[in-house]
């Protein structure tokens, strides 16, 4: 016997295990709209939350986007339901990406609601990890979960990982030069914010240490701005970093990229594994294309992702449920 269509209570709860998903400084760019007569989710942008200069073409919102719907679908496995979820679907209106129809249901995904205990175990960690190998059953499992997704997963060797962190550099260097991007950070960093108070960006206490020694390629968000905090650290000399790619670059591309990076992130936190979102090369149009592995398959890189054995990072801020759901 099919379930009842969904309350507001539970679809309440969807979205709140939805918007633990990691956006591009913590901006949390999404909106959802539930129709109780339908059981129809609509899951928009909030064009409040974008960064004109750092994502013009809104990829990263799309991404974003992407990994709270793939939380949602897990969310919802976990209580039973696999609703059929359509991306994109009215090109008259770019603000909205998805529908989640919970009354017709979708292809079940036995996998997903395994990975409900980890939508809140996985946080952004921004501190150093050991030097230690990540072993084959870990790696393969991360790639079957890009995979399963419609995306592809590769682990970069030691020259494409020199290259990206030339690349990283390379935009830090442009960022500094670039006052209109460097709003874009200044207003989604909370310096001087040590209790969590506000409910979005990247808290100072979520920063990390900088890097005294090692290759890990860490955005530095602090600037030229004196924080408190761990100082500086030795990060790994060889971190283990995953680039995430699909064979389009459309809007559908990046929200099935945005749900298999969030697929992958789960699947590390399963195994153990410490993970960063790392985009910051890939704000630049000529930097992303040298970003790829010529000789790789992997198609148009959407995400790096840096994986391995350390903290997993502090719990960053949320918006509450009533600020990005409402229920008709």
């Amino acid at each position: 016997m099919p379930k009842p269509l969904p309350d507001r209570a539970t679809v309440s709860a969807l979205v709140e295990d939805a918007a633990a998903a990691p956006s591009m400084h913590n901006a949390q760019p999404w909106r959802f709209h539930y129709d109780t007569a339908t059981g129809t989710l609509r899951l928009t942008v909030d064009t409040d939350r974008v960064m004109p200069a750092a994502d013009p073409d809104l990829r990263a919102v799309h991404l974003g986007c992407g990994a709270a719907l793939f939380n949602l679908r897990v969310a919802a496995a976990r209580d039973a339901r696999f609703p059929r979820v359509r991306l994109v679907p009215d090109p008259a209106d770019p603000t909205l990406l998805a529908t989640v129809d919970f009354a017709e249901p979708g292809p079940v995904d036995e996998g997903l609601a395994e990975l409900g205990p980890s939508i809140r175990q996985r946080h952004t960690s921004r501190w150093p990890f050991a030097d230690k190998e990540i072993p084959e059953p870990a790696r393969a499992a991360v790639a079957e979960a890009a995979e399963r997704e419609g995306a592809r997963l590769r682990f970069a060797g030691p020259w494409h990982a020199n290259l990206l962190q030339d690349l990283v550099r390379d935009a830090e260097g442009r960022d500094s030069a670039d006052p209109a991007r460097q709003r874009d950070v200044e207003r989604w960093t909370r310096i001087g914010d040590e209790t969590g108070a506000t409910h979005d960006g990247v808290p100072e206490y979520a920063f990390g240490p900088r890097a005294r020694s090692g290759g890990a390629p860490m955005r530095d968000f602090a600037g030229r701005h004196p924080v408190r905090g761990p100082g500086t650290a030795a990060f790994e000399d060889e971190p283990h970093l995953a680039l995430l790619g699909t064979d389009g670059d459309g809007p559908r591309d990046w929200l099935r990229a945005g749900q298999a990076m969030e697929r992958v992130l789960l699947v590390a936190t399963a195994h153990g594994l410490a993970a960063s979102v790392t985009s910051h090369a890939l704000e630049w149009a000529d930097l992303r294309g040298l970003a790829r592995d010529p000789q790789s398959d992997l198609g148009q890189v959407q995400m790096v992702l840096r994986l391995g054995y350390g903290p997993t990072g502090p719990l960053t801020p949320r918006r509450p449920v009533r600020e990005i759901l409402t229920v008709v």
